[in-house]
């Protein structure tokens, strides 16, 4: 087993491949979002941490996992967990439009969707490897599979999120403008694509302050970009975190930490603005600007502010006392807010993904061992999310209209090949392929995009 571990940690460093995790949460901010995180591979440390962190030893446990056995405190609310979920049938509940698979993950880097535009192409994007020292972009038609490949954007090899893909623009956001960056705080760059006069421009902020990084940046209403810019940070007790029964530190009930909002414009490189607002996590929803006090660790509040004549509301998410917010989405009158809430007996966790609306009412709770990365798609209608257990692994998604939890697979792929913003009733979701490694599941990954039916 070391063996098969330094061996896939060779190959890691390398030429890793496509990484949509939080580097920032990997590095600097502890087991809380590590563990919500462990999914995706960031190169031979992050590999070796991951492997390290697996002390549940979850490939071990064919059954689903007990959460009233182990003590673990059922959410307030309506609840359901995953063994309430039915298989999704293609043609019935959802179509597939296209899907792609990489057979080998493991010994070099592949090719991924980053996201679908506006007008319903996909952002393709072929990553760097030994004999390709940049990535690529194309954008793809799902009908028919041709590629339009993009002028080549001198980005060396920096890992890039797409915060926005309109049918003018495409806005792909890194740490800085040539990925040297990155860590706890670091300089922002967007790299911009015109699609009428197919041509990249890459802008920075000189008066913007080193910011908590690209993944929880946002393209508000008004078209500007908002990012947030560290304030507090969550201090580890003297000591350290205690050890939970799974031998990993338990920081489930952390203070939080909390972050300026700043906004930059995506046009003029001075253009750089102060919100004066302190969020701990935030989103949009059409022209509201929600969120919380903080995150990481503690809520605190949900806000939710009318950016047309400026009225607010406020209320208490009523997560539970030891609940760590790890994810925020807001879309169509809900919010969604993944957590951790600490593990128990035999290494079962307290993951929860809670939906409230906007008002502060109920809607549901998912609530499992394992299950994470709640968002909200198809304009708040759905909600997507993923699950790692043995027993229940896969990619779910939840109609609300209807009250039905659906799987849409048997596993989930440890690979980040398929995620980014979808327009309309499409998502984006994957499962294992390729080769079967020993305590690491399959060596490759299948992304799928697909339109639920309504």
């Amino acid at each position: 087993m070391v063996n098969e571990l330094r061996e896939l940690m060779r190959e890691a460093s390398g030429h890793p491949p496509q990484d949509r995790s939080d580097i920032r949460a990997l590095v600097g901010s502890g087991r809380r979002r590590l563990r919500v995180r462990r999914a995706t591979q960031v190169g031979a440390s992050a590999l070796a941490a991951g492997a390290i962190g697996l002390g549940s030893m979850w490939w071990l446990n064919p059954t689903p996992p007990d959460l009233t056995a182990a003590g673990v405190p059922r959410a307030e609310g309506p609840v359901i967990d995953l063994g309430d979920a039915r298989p999704a049938v293609e043609g019935q509940h959802y179509r597939e439009l296209t899907s792609y698979t990489n057979e080998d993950l493991n010994a070099d880097n592949g090719q991924y969707f980053d996201g679908v535009t506006d007008d319903g192409l996909i952002l393709f994007r072929d990553g760097p490897r030994s004999n390709q020292l940049y990535p690529r972009f194309a954008l793809l038609d799902p009908a028919t599979g041709e590629k339009e490949w993009l002028p080549r954007l001198d980005t060396e090899q920096s890992q890039m999120w797409a915060a926005e893909l309109s049918r003018e623009r495409l806005v792909l956001l890194s740490p800085d403008a040539t990925g040297a960056g990155g860590g706890p705080e670091s300089a922002l760059a967007a790299h911009v694509f015109d699609r009428s006069t197919d041509s990249w421009s890459t802008l920075q902020w000189p008066g913007l302050p080193d910011t908590d990084g690209p993944w929880g940046a946002r393209v508000g209403p008004d078209g500007r970009l908002y990012t947030k810019v560290p304030a507090t940070r969550t201090q580890v007790p003297e000591g350290g975190w205690p050890m939970g029964p799974d031998g990993e530190a338990d920081d489930s009930g952390a203070s939080g930490e909390s972050f300026d909002l700043w906004s930059v414009s995506l046009n003029d490189p001075s253009d750089v603005r102060d919100e004066g607002l302190r969020v701990g996590s935030f989103g949009f929803d059409g022209d509201r600007l929600v969120w919380t006090d903080s995150s990481n660790g503690a809520a605190g509040m949900v806000h939710v502010r009318d950016l047309d004549d400026g009225e607010e509301t406020s209320f208490d998410p009523r997560l539970g006392d030891r609940c760590n917010l790890l994810g925020f989405d807001v879309a169509g009158g809900r919010i969604a807010m993944t957590q951790y809430c600490g593990t128990y007996e035999g290494g079962v966790r307290d993951d929860r993904i809670q939906v409230m609306t906007t008002e502060g009412e109920e809607v549901i709770t998912v609530q499992d061992s394992g299950v994470d990365a709640g968002d909200l798609v198809a304009g708040g209608d759905f909600l997507t999310m993923t699950a790692y257990d043995r027993a229940t692994g896969g990619s779910y998604v939840y109609d609300f209209d209807e009250g039905r939890l659906l799987r849409l697979s048997d596993g989930h792929s440890p690979w980040a090949v398929g995620q980014g913003p979808t327009p309309g009733d499409q998502f984006l979701w994957n499962e294992p392929s390729g080769t079967k490694v020993p305590m690491f599941g399959r060596s490759g990954a299948t992304v799928h995009l697909g339109e639920l039916i309504r």
